[in-house]
């Protein structure tokens, strides 16, 4: 049995005893503390300061791209029309990348000694082929040959940018009003397999010289080290693992880490979830909830598969296990269960992904991920030059997701606490409004009153949090509250997914639809009615008719085996909507490409509630 985190706010909340004097500062919530706001936002940004975005034609900087999360319109590549974000985001976070991190703009400075580079002319030419094949050399020098370029990564350059994207962030800071924070993606690629971390500091009053890049090292486990150094030395930062679906496997290692490290084992699994509590589950390169070869059950399982890994083949990954959310959480309970600590016990945040600048979240309003995106008759068709294989995973793009985070006021110390308590929730975009608590002292007039969700936080706890030694057997009740976007689609249902292991060692899934718009109910078969579908997929769009606007329920696990560790989460669903590319083809006037999906159902997933016996 693990000691107890006891704060008020938190009861039966468990962690083990090596994470507990890391996290309680970041957890702990004083008795009227209760967040009764989300605030949303995204961590994952990249800017033409990153190689690859640069390369692929972005135009925007992260002043641009602050701007732009505010509700400015900023320029596009090669368009009169400048993109715009419907509602303005309550944060956001500029992480290019740290390997040679606004490196590649400086090339157009003769003055500057970076533009003596033997691929400076082909990088800021006119010729986007000469321009690729240059990126493909710095590529492989990073992920391949796994060397750095001495010119490239001077250091003293190295200072002066991370300099300037800190200053940027503090530029844009208005604290209680839009929050920013410093932070960057480590870009781990063996084999072309993606490793890839957001970091993120608390505040920027403590902040390394430079930051930690491929470079430096390729292994998760080395960038945890690096991580702690900081801690030592004044910060607090988190990272987010992210794509786990391009990763072929890596990204939740079944028995070993790609570093090396045996996953059942103490200091891994406390390293990994001291550095990590939270995982991208959806954004622009797909969601990795699930897979279909996963969860053949799940009729909703296949949402926005971006099969591919980050090579510039469309070769589907060959390992599902170890690159999808859903089977690492179930696996990680089974290593509870074994008496191990549980390494992917990750709270969720959509994410964007953009490569230029903006974070393009909805679907009517999509411009691409990268600069060459913008026109959309490239984003169904691929830039000029670029091969079918290619365009395919363009075209497969989504449209990005986006993080809900329940915070006590919109700064960066309370979104960053937040983050780590794992009070947050992704979305594949909308920005629909879901609440999870679970415990055992709930009934079915919980969620009455004016008050209820401070009574929850008294009786319960709230997502990513956990439940111990359920009471005579007891079996835990939970709470979920959806509110639809105020300009979005009706929602048409909630669904608790269950996972667990047996006493055989076999992993088990199960989906229940625990909240069901107009009035609908299973048939005597457990079978759900479809909520009907109202697209136009002629003129992309779409009416409110069908589903309700929130769905509230209290909802008791009626499978429950009180000795079986096991993990819930709820996931909440929108009726259908056009997918971009539905307006992008009837705005040229022409057909949907094959292999399409004409109409989505958007979804937000909160992060989990374990029970661990």
């Amino acid at each position: 049995m693990h000691p107890t985190l006891d704060t008020p706010s938190r009861k039966a909340h468990w962690l083990p005893l090596a994470l507990t004097a890391q996290l309680v500062s970041a957890t702990a919530l004083a008795q009227d503390a209760v967040p009764t706001e989300v605030y949303f936002g995204n961590l994952h940004v990249h800017t033409k300061w990153s190689f690859d975005g640069y390369i692929n034609r972005a135009v925007s900087e992260p002043d641009d791209a602050y701007r732009w999360a505010k509700g400015e319109p900023i320029p596009g590549f090669g368009s009169d029309e400048p993109r715009q974000i419907g509602a303005p985001l309550d944060w956001y976070a500029v992480t290019d990348h740290a390997a040679y991190m606004g490196v590649l703009p400086l090339m157009e400075d003769p003055d500057n000694p970076v533009s003596d580079h033997p691929l400076a002319d082909d990088i800021t030419g006119d010729d986007p082929a000469a321009a690729f094949q240059a990126y493909s050399q710095i590529l492989t020098s990073m992920f391949d040959d796994k060397r750095e370029d001495p010119l490239l990564g001077n250091r003293a350059l190295k200072v002066n940018v991370w300099q300037r994207v800190i200053a940027n962030a503090d530029e844009h800071y208005e604290p209680g009003k839009f929050t920013t924070f410093a932070g960057f993606e480590w870009t781990s690629a063996p084999d072309w397999q993606n490793l890839h971390r957001v970091v993120i500091f608390r505040d920027t009053e403590t902040l390394p010289e430079t930051p930690f890049s491929t470079l430096d090292s390729p292994v998760p486990e080395d960038l945890w080290r690096w991580m702690e150094q900081q801690r030592s030395q004044g910060s607090e930062l988190l990272a987010i693992p992210h794509n786990g679906n391009a990763s072929d496997g890596l990204m939740f290692p079944v028995e070993e880490s790609y570093g090396g490290s045996a996953v059942s084992s103490e200091a891994y699994a406390e390293a990994r979830m001291r550095n990590e509590p939270l995982y991208e589950l959806s954004q622009i390169k797909g969601t990795s909830e699930t897979h279909p070869i996963l969860s053949p059950n799940d009729e909703f399982g296949g949402f926005e598969i971006w099969d591919y890994t980050l090579a510039a083949t469309a070769t589907p990954p060959q390992h599902k296990q170890g690159g999808y959310m859903r089977e690492a959480l179930i696996r990680g309970v089974g290593l509870t269960r074994q008496g191990h600590i549980n390494p992917f016990q990750y709270g969720f945040i959509g994410d964007s992904d953009t490569h230029d600048g903006a974070a393009v979240i909805e679907e009517d309003n999509y411009t691409g991920k990268f600069g060459f995106e913008n026109a959309p008759q490239h984003r169904l068709d691929g830039p000029p030059g670029v091969n079918e294989k290619a365009a395919e995973q363009v075209r497969r793009f989504s449209s990005g997701g986006v993080a809900g985070v329940w915070a006590l006021a919109n700064t960066r110390e309370a979104i960053f606490d937040a983050m780590m308590r794992k009070e947050t929730f992704a979305t594949s975009g909308p920005r629909l409004k879901v609440r999870l608590f679970g415990g055992f002292g709930f009934d079915a007039d919980s969620m009455s009153g004016d008050h209820w969700v401070q009574a929850a936080y008294q009786n319960g706890v709230a997502m990513g949090g956990v439940l111990n030694q359920a009471p005579e057997g007891k079996a835990p009740v939970f709470l979920i509250s959806a509110m639809k976007e105020a300009s979005g689609a009706n929602l048409d249902r909630i669904q608790i997914i269950k996972g667990w292991v047996d006493d055989d060692g076999e992993p088990h899934e199960q989906i229940y639809d625990v909240a069901l718009s107009d009035n609908r109910h299973p048939d005597e078969h457990g079978n759900v009615p479809a909520v009907g579908n109202t697209v136009d997929v002629a003129r992309a769009t779409y009416t409110n008719s069908i589903g309700d606007s929130d769905l509230n329920t209290v909802w008791t696990d009626p499978d429950f085996d009180p000795a079986l560790p096991a993990v819930y989460y709820a996931r909440v669903l929108q009726i259908p909507t056009p997918r971009w590319s539905t307006y992008d083809a009837a705005a040229l006037g022409r057909a949907i490409p094959e292999g399409l999906p004409a109409t989505i159902q958007e979804r937000a997933w909160t992060s989990p509630v374990w029970y661990t016996p």
